[in-house]
């Protein structure tokens, strides 16, 4: 009898620790997904100057999948607004570098000017290319405020290759696969403005 008491016991306290963990889980998972969207907003959202949305960019995508472009590819985009006008677009942008893929997150406003960007992923060689991971960045700040036309499009290269920019010391290709990386998401956007920010006329 004893044997069966102790056996129906532990069935009981097994039972009541299982309920317990699923009781845990489900109060604590919207917390914990609240918490891991937060971080994620604020890792994609510190591109964008305070003050300049008021909405939530992340639940606004815009409707591009893998869009190629010349030399990358748009991953995904979101809209920033302000009053309920648009105010930026965030641009995630992939291209390749000297050791694979580069991410870059880019930040445009809604005059074509580049308001920023930042490298998500990368795997380029460390002290060399890998310097694009720094945040902040004094290279890719130097990008900061240019557009499609300022400065042209054929400016829009390394100083060695006749074009405007300085490189990352030592980082050759991965400079150029930057550079040609934000011209691509500028000139995308300078091409696609009005399906992009139709409450916004060119000019």
């Amino acid at each position: 009898m004893k044997t069966w008491r102790s056996l129906l016991l532990l069935v009981m306290l097994g039972i009541l620790g299982i309920a317990g963990t699923l009781w845990l889980q489900h109060t604590t998972a919207p917390r914990i997904e609240a918490e891991q969207r937060s971080l994620q907003a604020r890792k994609l959202l510190d591109l964008l100057p305070s003050g300049s949305y008021d909405n939530q960019p992340l639940d606004q995508p815009l409707p591009l999948t893998e869009v190629q472009l010349d030399n990358s590819l748009l991953l995904e985009g979101y809209l920033a607004t302000r009053n309920g006008q648009p105010s930026a677009l965030l641009l995630r942008s992939r291209t390749t570098g000297y050791a694979g893929p580069i991410e870059l997150l880019i930040a445009i406003d809604s005059q074509g000017r580049l308001l920023g960007s930042k490298t998500l992923k990368q795997d380029e060689t460390p002290g060399l290319g890998g310097l694009i991971a720094e945040h902040p960045n004094p290279w890719l700040a130097g990008f900061t405020g240019k557009s499609r036309g300022d400065p042209d499009d054929s400016a829009w290269a390394l100083k060695k290759d006749h074009g405007q920019f300085d490189q990352i010391a030592g980082a050759t290709i991965t400079s150029r696969a930057v550079i040609s990386a934000l011209h691509d998401a500028l000139r995308y956007f300078d091409e696609h403005r009005q399906s992009l920010l139709p409450q916004v006329p060119h000019g």
